[in-house]
């Protein structure tokens, strides 16, 4: 049975549609077009998931991640910032909205036109995930690790209940920082340190 998947602020509702998972890209983007007012992503299963507009602290610590991820990237030039509006289709077929995202120029540049102006289709290649008090630790958990399966380079889920960082890296343990209050993309993002007192 296909479903379509809405999160709730409390608990996670799921609606039955026969036609959702097959959905070609095309037909997800006009869908999405459709439904601009809502966040939307899918997963690599074609299951569209609905979440919830951000709460407004959310929206402000989001807002602070992509000024500072957008300040760095200006100054080093090497690759291109995005927001979390922002759409793009992994290698497994799902399409993920990370909360601030960053993709090398060499990379970016070999997409066509038509590929920038759609839900890209590629993985950034370092991402940030901050948790809202919507979100579940472990569905965040999983999405780094479809980013991770998809290339990334670097991730951060950023744990606000428990302020702690989840740093993940290919071929790596996934290292836990307790209360930093900088969080540092070296050697990946050279020089980007994201300070998290307005974070928090």
């Amino acid at each position: 049975m296909t479903s379509l998947l809405v999160q709730s602020p409390s608990v996670p509702l799921t609606i039955h549609f026969p036609w959702i998972t097959s959905m070609t890209v095309q037909e997800f983007y006009e869908f999405c077009l459709a439904n601009r007012d809502l966040r939307i992503e899918r997963n690599a299963n074609g299951e569209v998931i609905i979440m919830p507009p951000a709460f407004s602290d959310t929206g402000n610590r989001n807002f602070n991640i992509a000024v500072q991820l957008g300040s760095w990237a200006d100054q080093d030039g090497t690759g291109l910032g995005f927001d979390s509006s922002a759409g793009f289709t992994l290698p497994n077929g799902a399409t993920r909205s990370p909360d601030a995202s960053w993709i090398r120029l060499e990379r970016w540049n070999t997409l066509t036109d038509d590929q920038k102006a759609s839900f890209a289709p590629i993985c950034p290649d370092f991402v940030i995930e901050l948790r809202s008090s919507s979100d579940t630790l472990g569905s965040l958990q999983e999405k780094m690790q479809e980013y991770l399966s998809s290339g990334i380079s670097l991730g951060w889920l950023i744990d606000r209940k428990n302020r702690q960082v989840y740093v993940y890296r290919p071929h790596q343990e996934v290292e836990i920082l307790n209360n930093p209050e900088t969080v540092k993309g070296d050697p990946e993002l050279p020089g980007f340190g994201l300070q998290m007192a307005k974070i928090w």
